[in-house]
Parts: structure tokens; C-alpha cells; sequence
């Protein structure tokens, strides 16, 4: 026997649903900063990615994928074009030869310079649009994080 759903659920869902609020904000804010960088041929992906990058010693794969929430799998894909342009190498671990580290060239050096301050215009802007909003970070980031080992 067929039950239908009733309507106000669905409007529940739609008024109240964490999940669906957040992807459609992380979708709009993702393409104002894909439209802000296209320019100099990076997503807003491929500039997180690059960042977590610059560090004095070169992260492993893993370490990398954790901090961007993403799969090994995933972030391998993502790393190919970026490998393509020169913007990064992929590398041995020395102390492990089964793991990867991930360095940064000086092309992809470059181009974050180049970034930044784009990054930076695009973000003040965001932050003002939000404004009373307030600060969102921290409770994203906790739910991001929540139940993860470091």
C-alpha cells in the first residue's frame, strides 16, 4: 500500500535541514571564488589545495587529505592537473616508501601569490555580506571535525 508523504514534512525539511542549507551556501560561495580566480586558471578547490601546500616541510597525502576532508581516492584526482601545469610534485616519503609527500613548486608558488590577493578581495566581500551573520568557522569547523583523530 502506497503512503504519501505529507507536503509540510517537505517544507519542514526545507526550512529546517542543516545538510541541504549548507551545500546550497557552500555551492554559491564555491562559485563566487571559482568566478574570482577563473582568471588565473584555478577553482576555489585547487587553491585550497595548493595552500595546504605551503608549509616548510612537504605534507604526506594523508595528512593532506584530512585537512581537506577528502578521500585519498578524490584528492589523487585532484592532484593530476595540478602535477600537469607544475604546480606541484608527487614524491616518496623517505622515511616511508610506501606514503607521498606533496611539494609545492615554485610555478605553484607563484600562482598563489598571484591568488591571494584575489582570495583576499573575494573574502572581504563575503564577509561583508554575511555580517551579522557573524563568524561561522568555528561551529562548521567542530562539525567538520567532529569525532576525527589528529
Amino acid at each position: 500500500m502506497r503512503q504519501d508523504l505529507p507536503i509540510d514534512v517537505t517544507h519542514e525539511v526545507r526550512d529546517r535541514c542543516l545538510c541541504l542549507h549548507l551545500q546550497r551556501a557552500a555551492r554559491a560561495v564555491a562559485r563566487r571564488f571559482d568566478d574570482a580566480l577563473r582568471d588565473i586558471g584555478l577553482s576555489h578547490g585547487q587553491y585550497s589545495l595548493l595552500m595546504s601546500l605551503n608549509r616548510p616541510d612537504a605534507p604526506t597525502l594523508g595528512s593532506v587529505a584530512r585537512l581537506l576532508a577528502m578521500d585519498r581516492t578524490t584528492l589523487t584526482a585532484n592532484l593530476k592537473p595540478l602535477q600537469r601545469r607544475g604546480l606541484l610534485r608527487v614524491e616518496p616519503d623517505a622515511q616511508d616508501r610506501r606514503g607521498r609527500r606533496l611539494i609545492l613548486t615554485d610555478a605553484g608558488r607563484d600562482i598563489l601569490v598571484r591568488a591571494v590577493p584575489i582570495w583576499r578581495a573575494t573574502h572581504d566581500a563575503l564577509d561583508a555580506d554575511i555580517g551579522a551573520a557573524g563568524d561561522l568557522r568555528p561551529g562548521l569547523n567542530a562539525a567538520a571535525f567532529a569525532g576525527v583523530q589528529s
